[in-house]
């Protein structure tokens, strides 16, 4: 291990933990997979050596990414953010639909899709902190500071909605916090939310006027999710898989039933994905979930000490973004599993099978790292200016 780290820049603990989950990710998603198996065919060896794929475009690309210079990404966030509209744009229109949502593009010739969302959550993140940088001194002003900060957001938001009203709410969330670091005033931040409110109220009336023009076409879907969580509806049936997921939580106990031995996961449709943490804690039980747990928590220190060590604001903020959005994903996973939220369409950053989501984490983490690396050689630099006067 020690030899393949000194190939890799930044920070260490980080890649350790990502080279960590990436490669038990193998290991979990062959052993989820029994009931895809079932459902669309295939053999599980099929979709490991699918999900291995992702893998190593995700390394690969995290790799790429770590090694370019920093300064270029606060260049390019304008451009990034102007693609993940036209992305996301094209996806409302023409998407691909996969469990009756149509989030994803679905790339020519090789027979894959990608879900435009996990690509325009980094790019706006990215985008966000430059404009808080390039606005700071105006941001008390409606029309030059704190408007073109909010739109961006605004409309990235607003075009994942449509099919995916979890990813939306909580990219908002994330970006009022980064907003929030970014000095944007509270009062400003609290009119912000009132418009999202409203702007969402709007919709859902439309909706429920006029469904025929499908705005939210998966209203029913959410509704039905909330209304089974808020009412504590235990309806076999209609919330079969968040009940499934706490039961096979609960057959994991403290020591799990080992690799491949759980058997509530071929009952969950989502194990691989949505409910990845029901069936972690089944197979290897309560021990191994702290330590799951942790490890996101350890992830998340780390790159908020990067972002507390550049001397960048731009940085900073990227760092605080990512950094809570890994979080974020990682606890809503574990919460629904656990019956502690409504049924979301979030996955185990990292861990879950899915392509481009494994993808995109390893990209903004190539990113961290590469904010790391550029503090690393301002620390030798300073070390060696101090090393030659002493010498002097």
């Amino acid at each position: 291990m020690k030899h393949v780290l000194t190939y890799l820049k930044g920070d260490r603990i980080i890649w350790i933990i990502t080279l960590i989950l990436l490669a038990f990710s193998l290991v979990s998603v062959y052993s989820f997979v029994p009931i895809l198996v079932k459902i669309e065919g295939g053999t599980p060896i099929q979709y490991l050596m699918k999900h291995a794929l992702y893998v190593g475009l995700g390394i690969a690309g995290m790799l790429w990414i770590h090694r370019l210079d920093a300064k270029y990404y606060a260049q390019l966030t304008k451009f990034l953010y102007v693609l993940a509209i036209a992305l996301l744009v094209f996806t409302f229109f023409f998407g691909a639909k996969v469990n009756d949502a149509g989030r994803w593009i679905r790339i020519p010739f090789v027979g894959l899709t990608f879900q435009t969302s996990d690509y325009a959550k980094i790019a706006l993140l990215l985008y966000l902190s430059r404009m808080l940088v390039v606005k700071r001194e105006k941001l008390h002003s409606w029309k030059e500071g704190f408007v073109p900060v909010m739109l961006p957001v605004f409309i990235i938001c607003s075009l994942i909605l449509k099919d995916n009203f979890s990813t939306a709410a909580l990219l908002f969330l994330i970006c009022l916090v980064v907003m929030f670091v970014g000095q944007v005033p509270i009062g400003k931040l609290f009119t912000f939310v009132s418009v999202g409110v409203v702007f969402v109220a709007l919709l859902i009336g439309i909706q429920k006027m006029v469904p025929e023009i499908t705005i939210l076409p998966r209203l029913q879907t959410w509704e039905n999710r909330f209304l089974t969580k808020l009412e504590g509806k235990e309806d076999a049936i209609a919330n079969a898989q968040a009940l499934n997921a706490e039961l096979a939580i609960y057959n994991g106990s403290f020591f799990g039933q080992g690799v491949g031995d759980g058997k509530l996961k071929e009952f969950i449709p989502e194990a691989y994905a949505d409910f990845y943490y029901a069936s972690f804690v089944e197979e290897f039980g309560l021990i191994w979930a702290v330590v799951l747990a942790l490890s996101y928590l350890i992830l998340l220190f780390r790159i908020i000490r990067i972002g507390l060590k550049t001397e960048k604001l731009f940085e900073s903020y990227v760092c605080i973004g990512i950094g809570i959005l890994i979080l974020t994903q990682a606890s809503v996973n574990m919460m629904v599993c656990c019956g502690l939220l409504p049924v979301t369409g979030q996955n185990m950053p990292l861990l879950a099978m899915g392509g481009s989501a494994l993808i995109m984490t390893c990209a903004a983490l190539g990113v961290i790292q590469s904010f790391a690396e550029g503090i690393n050689k301002k620390e030798l630099e300073k070390n060696s200016g101090i090393n030659a006067l002493v010498e002097a």
